[in-house]
């Protein structure tokens, strides 16, 4: 196997934290300079990697996989990417919203990978909406006319399904999944429905407050995916990866990890369901 797709489903809330701004939320998540997506960097899941492989491999052999300070190593990992976000309905249970660059590029990154993906990209206006039922749709302040279509979901769901590890979660992507513009995917519901959280460090003695920041996380249930590249001078290397998830499905990314944050189920994707 020279390449792998991983998805990674959010069991907690995570926060793959970037450096600090002059906005209103002290640490935001990390994001991507065009988009404005949230992701995280390759180089803190190649870390989150290396410090599972520690655990059952043996420091030469994990220095060949993920390289040293002066050599590469045998594989090549990529940034992790957003492909659905849990947003919170006023009327019902919470719908996971995507969009269709997001699902576009979901498609490029499958066939970079050698799968093979049927997902047809069909993009609804900025106040439309595609689910599986039709009606109305209030998510967090917006109101979406929903267009049923649902042979488009079912489609996508198929596609999804292989890399969320839980049977559960996928018995109801289809009534939760919906597909929204890419104007209001990345213009609102990335930028602004993410959760900020106020921390607060006090004095041991007095109890007043010494710091209070705010910080931005991701919510549980957020599905992302990445990808693992075989360097050509290299084999077996995805294969020993994969080995690291056979009993313990689960790995910890992003900062807070003494808070329980930033636990994610890993599952590969072995194509459409």
């Amino acid at each position: 196997m020279k390449s792998a797709v991983f998805g990674m489903f959010a069991e907690t809330s995570m926060h793959p934290g970037t450096e600090s701004t002059g906005g209103l939320v002290d640490l935001p998540v990390a994001r991507e300079a065009a988009t404005g997506y949230p992701m995280l960097p390759g180089s803190s899941l190649k870390g989150s990697l290396r410090d599972k492989a520690l655990n059952s491999m043996d420091e030469s052999e994990v220095n060949l996989l993920f390289g040293r300070q002066d050599n590469a190593g045998g594989i090549a990992v990529t940034d992790a990417r957003l492909l659905m976000l849990p947003i919170r309905s006023l009327t019902s249970h919470y719908v996971w919203v995507t969009c269709p660059y997001l699902l576009e590029r979901l498609k490029r990154d499958l066939e970079l990978a050698g799968q093979a993906c049927s997902i047809d990209i069909e993009s609804p206006s900025d106040y439309q909406a595609y689910a599986a039922e039709e009606g109305k749709l209030f998510l967090e302040e917006v109101t979406l006319q929903a267009e049923a279509k649902p042979a488009l979901i079912e489609q996508l769901a198929n596609v999804i399904k292989p890399l969320i590890r839980h049977e559960s979660v996928n018995n109801r992507l289809v009534q939760q999944l919906v597909v929204v513009s890419d104007n209001m995917m990345s213009a609102y519901f990335a930028a602004y429905c993410l959760s900020i959280q106020a921390r607060n460090q006090l004095n041991s003695i007095t109890k007043v407050s010494e710091n209070l920041w705010y910080e931005e996380t991701l919510p549980p249930d957020t599905l992302f995916y990445f990808l693992l590249l075989q360097r050509p001078e290299h084999k077996g290397g995805v294969e020993r990866i994969l080995h690291l998830f056979a009993d313990n499905p689960y790995i910890q990314v992003g900062g807070n990890e003494t808070m329980g944050q930033g636990w994610c189920a890993i599952s590969l994707y072995k194509g459409e369901a």
